[in-house]
C-alpha cells in the first residue's frame, strides 16, 4: 500500500458515516466534482478499485488525486488481455496499481479444494480469490471508489452515489452510477485511456476468463458472468 499511509490516524466510524451523507448531497451527473469531492476529502486514505475493462475510472479520480492506489483483484484466472490493460494503466496513468492477492495460489486452491472450484461452487471461489482480499486490503482505507453503474444490471439499479459501505467499514464512492456504456466509451476515446479490447469483442462485463461469456448483442451486459447460473455478482458490490 502507498498514499494510504499518509495519514497516521483513521477516522471514526462515526466521522466516515457523517462524510458519506456529506457525499450523498451531491450532484450524481457530475463525475468530475464527486471525484474532486472524494480526493479532498480522503487525502492519502483513498482508494480506487479497476477490473481493467478500462482505465477510466483511475484516470478520472487521479486528475484530482495523483499517484492514488489503484487496487486490482489479481485472481489468477484473468484474461490475457486484462493483464495487459493492467500493465497499460500502470504504465500510462498517474496512479500506483497495487495488486490485491487471494491467500492461496491457484495450484494451492486446487489441491486444497479440488481442480476448477469455480465451476462447482463458485460463490466460494469468488469468497476466497475476491472477497476476503479486498476486504482485507480496504481495511488501511477511509474511503474506495468504484465504477459501478445503474444501467449494468437490475441488482444495480439504485445504487448510491455515496455511501457507507456497512460490509467493509468505509465510505463508498460511485461517480459513475448515472454514466451508460456509451459515455464511458466517450470519456476513455477523449482522454486516451487503456481500453480493455475484451470489450470490442463480445465481452462488455469483463471478469475470470473461465467464468465470463461473450454476450449476444442486446443482452444484459452482465449476462455473460457466470453463464448458465443464477449468480450474477461475485458479491463486493451485494
Amino acid at each position: 500500500m502507498s498514499t494510504a499511509t499518509t495519514r497516521s490516524t483513521r477516522r471514526s466510524e462515526g466521522e466516515l458515516r457523517a462524510l458519506a451523507v456529506e457525499g450523498s448531497l451531491l450532484d450524481d451527473t457530475d463525475a468530475v466534482g464527486v471525484a474532486r469531492w472524494a480526493a479532498e476529502t480522503f487525502p492519502g486514505t483513498l482508494a480506487v478499485a479497476c477490473s481493467m475493462a478500462e482505465g477510466v475510472l483511475p484516470h478520472l479520480v487521479s486528475q484530482h488525486a495523483p499517484g492514488v492506489d489503484v487496487l486490482f483483484l489479481e485472481t489468477g484466472y484473468h484474461f490475457s488481455d486484462t493483464i495487459g490493460t493492467r500493465a497499460r494503466v500502470a504504465d500510462e496513468l498517474d496512479v500506483t496499481v497495487v495488486d490485491v492477492m487471494p491467500e492461496l495460489t491457484v495450484a494451492e486452491q486446487d489441491a486444497r479444494f479440488g481442480p476448477r472450484l469455480h465451476d462447482r461452487d463458485p460463490v466460494s471461489c469468488c469468497a476466497m480469490r475476491k472477497m476476503e482480499p479486498l476486504a482485507r486490503t480496504l481495511d488501511g482505507y477511509e474511503a474506495w471508489v468504484t465504477g459501478v453503474r445503474r444501467d449494468e444490471a437490475p441488482t444495480r439499479t439504485h445504487t448510491p452515489l455515496v455511501t457507507f459501505d456497512e460490509k467493509h467499514g468505509l465510505v463508498k464512492v460511485n461517480p459513475l452510477v448515472t454514466w451508460s456504456l456509451d459515455d464511458v466509451t466517450a470519456y476513455a476515446i477523449t482522454h486516451a485511456v487503456p481500453v480493455n479490447l475484451l470489450l470490442s469483442d463480445g465481452y462488455p462485463s469483463i471478469g475470470c476468463e473461465p467464468c465470463t461469456k461473450r454476450v449476444a448483442p442486446g443482452e444484459d451486459p452482465r449476462s455473460g458472468r457466470w453463464a448458465g447460473l443464477s449468480k450474477t455478482e461475485c458479491g463486493i458490490h451485494t
